[in-house]
């Protein structure tokens, strides 16, 4: 059977306690990781250290932390302790992020070239494993770093978010795991073909590779009302080149089209309304706990190793309770 995952950043704006009892909660329930996202609100790595500390068999992850807005070297710093405190329950999930979020929010220089995911992963694990590093790369540099205090008595794992065929098969390659997102199911197979051959090109097999993904999900009487928030976060993904790209191959471009025409004429509201029932069908999981359930249970025999919930509600973030429906429908 999968594992499975669910994101708890959703929950953040939650007070301290009541996050822990969540998370508390999502431990006793059998889910096997936490997921934190990293934006603009709370960062990943704090709140990771917040859920780790307060649970004892929840693994926590960060899905994604980028690669260029911290260094290979702290990150492999923030990894290594992670895993200290909590052994063998920490994943690093890595990203390439956007130019946005990396370039107007952070100042830095933007490139969505691979080799500087290859370059950090590999600085990362040396620096996390209590190695002398010394790298000279086309993006990274460290000479003569080596981590101080004790390193984790196990690898630290690192997966790697991926969407294309490119990403996918470098995730194969060098990462001990993916993290999928926006994927219905039977687009799952191809993204598998892409990561066998990565691993190939590696010597190995997929073999204890965890394949992961996101899935919007929402346990509710309000279908209406939930389909219209889901519309309106997937036209907010769309807006961005690469994943309206991805929205195409996963066989929605029509619709996809008609959504870029309506957001680059400045109309919003007629570029949700561009979305079928059968791009949300196939994007989200909506309405009462029976048909959420069997849906999962698509991605699972899909291929996926570990489906992880991305529970929201129509009233937004703020609504606790329907958010804690949705997690309280899928016991481990």
């Amino acid at each position: 059977m999968a594992r499975l995952g669910i994101v708890l950043s959703a929950f953040t704006p939650l007070p301290t306690a009541e996050l822990l009892a969540v998370a508390r909660e999502a431990e006793a329930r059998g889910y096997h990781t936490a997921w934190v996202g990293e934006v603009a609100g709370y960062d990943a790595l704090t709140v990771m250290a917040l859920l780790a500390t307060h649970t004892e068999r929840l693994h926590v992850g960060s899905a994604v932390v980028p690669v260029q807005t911290r260094t290979p070297v702290l990150l492999g710093m923030s990894a290594a302790s992670l895993n200290h405190f909590a052994p063998d329950r920490v994943v690093l999930g890595l990203g390439l992020s956007s130019r946005v979020i990396v370039g107007d929010w952070h100042g830095l220089s933007f490139s969505p070239a691979l080799q500087q995911l290859r370059e950090a992963v590999h600085i990362i694990r040396q620096v996390a494993a209590g190695e002398r590093v010394s790298v000279a790369g086309a993006f990274f540099r460290a000479k003569n770093f080596r981590l101080a205090a004790p390193p984790p008595a196990r690898p630290v794992r690192i997966f790697l978010a991926a969407l294309g065929p490119e990403m996918l098969e470098l995730a194969g390659e060098i990462a001990d795991g993916v993290m999928l997102n926006w994927i219905p199911p039977e687009r799952v197979p191809a993204s598998i073909r892409h990561l066998e051959a990565g691993a190939r090109r590696a010597g190995r097999t997929l073999e204890g590779f965890e394949i992961a993904s996101f899935i919007r999900a929402c346990v509710t009487d309000d279908v209406d009302g939930a389909r219209q928030w889901l519309a309106r976060d997937i036209t907010g993904y769309a807006s961005v080149d690469v994943y309206a790209s991805f929205f195409r191959t996963a066989g929605f471009a029509p619709e996809i089209d008609a959504l870029t025409a309506a957001w680059q004429a400045g109309d919003r509201a007629g570029a949700v309304k561009q979305l079928s029932p059968r791009v949300l069908d196939g994007l989200g999981v909506v309405g009462d706990e029976a048909f959420c359930r069997a849906r999962i249970a698509e991605f699972e025999r899909a291929g996926l190793t570990m489906p992880v919930l991305v529970p929201f509600a129509p009233g937004g973030a703020g609504d606790a309770p329907a958010l804690l429906r949705t997690l309280r429908a899928f016991p481990g």
